[in-house]
């Protein structure tokens, strides 16, 4: 039976609802922690982190405008060589979130010297931007910077106001709002399960805050993450197709209204899940959700159609998406062109 075309399953467009969104966000959080173990460390899978690493830095720095496409960030991450005729400053820019990306895994999985216990400290948010920020500086600082706003020092400047009227405060505010803000932080520790639009308060905070004189988006998805891994969430990739959509969220949730951010968020937490982890670490036999199961050769879509069809093997869980085996898609791939033309999905 298909799922129910009601208002609270589903919104415009035939999309899920904000709500169902949620649910599968809570109820698929939790299968990853009882039923697959949690997040796996860098040093169980190296290939889904290198996946996510590759993506996030590319997609990262693209949406501050940097223009060096996904295969050239693959040649300059995979073999150090830059590829194109880019400004050596991009390069660079996507260098320094890569390193920066890498440590935040790391950190985030396996806690060294550097960690408290906390959920992020202040000296950890300072380390980020230093390794994010730091190669391009290097070559490229901020023309208006002096030598105390280096990478890793908050800024000692006033910033113009936003597109859309927001102010972030006088720079002299920075220190104590920033302290808030990892108090803040840390009470999403308390949250079961996390609450999405408190993380897109908590992400919109920084932003508005707007730490540094230079870096503060790149840092805050950064953050963003070293919080969701800390919290057993795999990370968030914001596509730099997504652009509008995010910075439009953003204000949104500037003006009080964090609820399409939240949901952005959740989405994007969800994708990761489905591309990079669950589709990677459960086995052949075990239940996962469709999008997991997706190849280049058959889309979530079409594995759900065959499955409201009954042509696949799959079950509906409690959030109600559609579970399936890769031994099933494998069986039911197998004779999905062995019908007759025209019944194909």
């Amino acid at each position: 039976m298909a799922e129910p075309h009601t208002s609270a399953a589903r919104g415009r467009g035939g999309r899920p609802s904000r709500a169902a969104v949620y649910e599968r966000l809570r109820v698929q959080i939790g299968e990853l922690r009882e039923r697959l173990g949690g997040l796996p460390s860098p040093a169980e899978a190296q290939g889904i982190w290198r996946g996510i690493w590759v993506e996030e830095a590319h997609h990262s720095t693209a949406i501050e405008g940097n223009t060096l496409v996904l295969r050239q960030v693959e040649q300059l991450l995979a073999e150090g060589r830059a590829v194109g005729n880019r400004e050596l400053r991009e390069y660079l820019e996507v260098r320094g979130y890569a390193d920066a990306a890498n440590w935040v895994y790391g950190q985030a999985l396996q806690a060294g010297d550097w960690s408290s216990g906390a959920l992020i400290s202040l000296t950890e948010l300072r380390h980020v931007h230093r390794l994010a920020m730091t190669p391009v500086w290097d070559v490229a600082p901020h023309p208006s910077a002096t030598d105390r706003e280096r990478p890793g020092s908050f800024r000692q400047h006033d910033i113009e106001p936003f597109p859309g009227g927001m102010r972030p405060p006088s720079w002299p505010e920075v220190p104590p709002l920033i302290g808030d803000w990892i108090r803040r932080a840390h009470a999403l520790q308390a949250q079961s399960p996390l609450d999405p639009e408190e993380l897109a308060r908590l992400h919109a905070r920084f932003e508005q805050i707007h730490p540094f004189l230079d870096g503060n988006g790149r840092v805050g998805r950064l953050a963003l993450n070293l919080l969701l891994i800390r919290l057993g969430h795999p990370p968030a990739i914001i596509y730099k197709g997504e652009r509008t959509r995010y910075l439009t969220a953003l204000r949104r949730a500037d003006g009080g209204d964090a609820g399409p951010l939240g949901e952005f968020l959740a989405r994007a937490i969800l994708d990761n899940l489905h591309k990079f982890v669950v589709s990677a670490i459960a086995g052949p036999a075990r239940l996962v959700p469709l999008p997991a199961l997706a190849t280049p050769t058959i889309s979530a879509n079409a594995l759900r159609v065959a499955a409201t069809r009954g042509r696949l093997n799959a079950s509906k869980a409690a959030d109600r998406t559609w579970r399936s085996t890769r031994l099933w898609v494998d069986e039911y791939l197998a004779t999905r062109y062995e019908r007759s033309p025209g019944r194909g999905e």
